[in-house]
């Protein structure tokens, strides 16, 4: 695809590797040359330096043959401008900005093709806010990550030592599961490398277990194999940004939260802003303050600044200092590699999380969800199957009929979409209704003409192999 790029920040610069990597023509534009300078001595790509909301500008980056624009400024209103004067002027197929007003995201008529036109709405700062909520229910969860409209949970957790499976081949887990639940191995790293599961593989000690199961399932599923421990109960989060302010709104109706934040002007502003969330102004690298607020009886520390250093150092204390659990942005991936694992839990990488939402858009198949995993070295794909068995290589065959790349793992198919299915019941026992059928993979699972196929990859390169896979012939059209 012919992609154009508008911003060369964080977000624009790990956009631009993750399209380049999967060969497509990729043109950035900012105002920024030193920006410009780095992102062309590193990849692939072609640069603009100018004002993209600027109609000369876009001509001049090829929006007149684009298949692509991508607005990821600072600037709402300049990425709205840009996605409408790529649709008025240019007829760019596709078009998606970056947007953070809650007022933009919540009117959907605001975003239609009569007036600003844009397909797609990236709030960043959104995502990672509901990618970290995942990870304070889920307290030794790696990653947690949904898919079919939350119908199915993939959560990756560490194999520590005296746990149910370790010592134990793969297939002995269905002798722990209550018969009426079903779960699946989808993959395993172990000493960073990946591992086929197979009903024999023995799991080990420090593995990286990503375990599938339907979203009502995975809690129990998960205990049965873990060991018992605290839920969380009290959070402390280091930065009042965007992310912090949204996480700290998220959970203070469930939990006990404090927010650290520098600036006494901003933390004024939190203060009206939270209801039951108690707002300091201080330095989270201060031992003193982190001390006197109890952080040894905080069960999670959350250090979300727009500073790696300064997450780095601060949950480093934190974790020195008593607290059970340390979780940090990093946006550098040699930072993240380095301290994961260490002080640092886990070091979650803001762009990577983002990008995955745009996958979807470039990918060659009907895929629903692309979830990248391991700071990019695998993905787990949601691709929609089309077709008949004459006119596609998996519908109408069974798991074990279709000829899989060697690294690819079927977790799981979700079919019946629009069917209405009882999962649950509240505590005043009004039923909990959730849409499609969850069947767990295996061998003998048949694919259907719209199920919705759950993939994990365990090497990027394998994506595109899928994706032919679960192309339909000319015939079908």
């Amino acid at each position: 695809m012919k992609i154009i790029i508008v911003g060369a920040g964080q977000v624009g610069s790990s956009v631009a590797e993750g399209l380049v990597n999967e060969e497509n023509d990729i043109t950035v534009i900012d105002q920024d040359s030193p920006r410009l300078r780095f992102l062309q001595d590193r990849f692939d790509l072609r640069t603009i330096r100018g004002n993209a909301t600027t109609p000369s500008v876009l001509r001049d980056a090829g929006a007149e043959d684009a298949d692509m624009i991508i607005a990821l400024t600072q600037s709402d209103p300049a990425n709205l401008v840009i996605s409408k004067l790529a649709h008025s002027l240019f007829n760019t197929p596709t078009r998606i900005a970056r947007l953070r007003a809650r007022d933009f995201l919540e009117d959907e008529n605001l975003l239609s093709e009569s007036n600003f036109a844009v397909d797609f709405a990236l709030c960043p700062e959104q995502v990672i806010t509901e990618y970290i909520q995942r990870l304070v229910e889920f307290p030794r969860a790696l990653q947690v990550l949904n898919f079919a409209r939350g119908r199915v949970s993939l959560v990756a957790v560490r194999a520590f030592e005296g746990g149910l499976l370790v010592g134990k081949p793969i297939k002995a887990m269905a002798d722990l599961l209550p018969p009426e639940i079903d779960a699946r191995i989808a993959a395993i790293f172990r000493d960073n490398q990946p591992l086929i599961p197979e009903g024999d593989t023995e799991v080990r000690i420090g593995d990286e277990v990503f375990i599938l199961a339907a979203a009502e399932h995975i809690h129990t599923v998960l205990k049965q194999l873990r060991r018992a421990e605290m839920r969380v109960q009290r959070v402390m989060i280091a930065g009042g940004g965007n992310i912090g302010l949204r996480l700290a709104k998220s959970l203070e109706e469930r939990y006990e939260v404090k927010l650290i934040e520098k600036t006494e002007a901003r933390a004024d502003l939190l203060a009206n802003e939270l209801n039951d969330t108690l707002v300091l102004a201080g330095d989270a690298t201060d031992e003193e303050l982190l001390e006197q607020e109890n952080i040894a009886e905080m069960d999670l520390f959350l250090a979300l600044t727009n500073d790696d250093e300064n997450n780095i150092m601060s949950g480093s204390l934190a974790k020195r200092l008593g607290c059970r659990r340390v979780v940090a942005l990093v946006n550098r991936r040699a930072y993240a590699e380095m301290i994961e694992g260490g002080p640092i839990d886990i070091a979650i990488s803001p762009a990577q999380i983002s990008i995955g939402t745009l996958l979807a858009y470039v990918r060659q198949a009907d895929v629903a969800v692309v979830h990248s995993l391991r700071r990019g070295a695998a993905e787990a794909l949601e691709i929609v199957a089309h077709g008949d068995r004459k006119t596609s290589k998996v519908v109408g065959r069974r798991i074990d009929e279709i000829d899989w790349p060697h690294g690819v793992t079927i977790a799981a198919v979700v079919r019946n979409f629009e069917k209405p299915v009882i999962v649950g019941h509240t505590d005043e026992w009004t039923a909990i209704t959730r849409y499609g059928e969850v069947h767990i993979a295996h061998h003998d699972t048949l694919i259907e003409a719209g199920d919705h196929v759950i993939i994990f990859c365990t090497q990027k390169k394998l994506v595109k192999k899928v994706e032919k896979l679960f192309q339909v012939g000319f015939q079908f059209l």
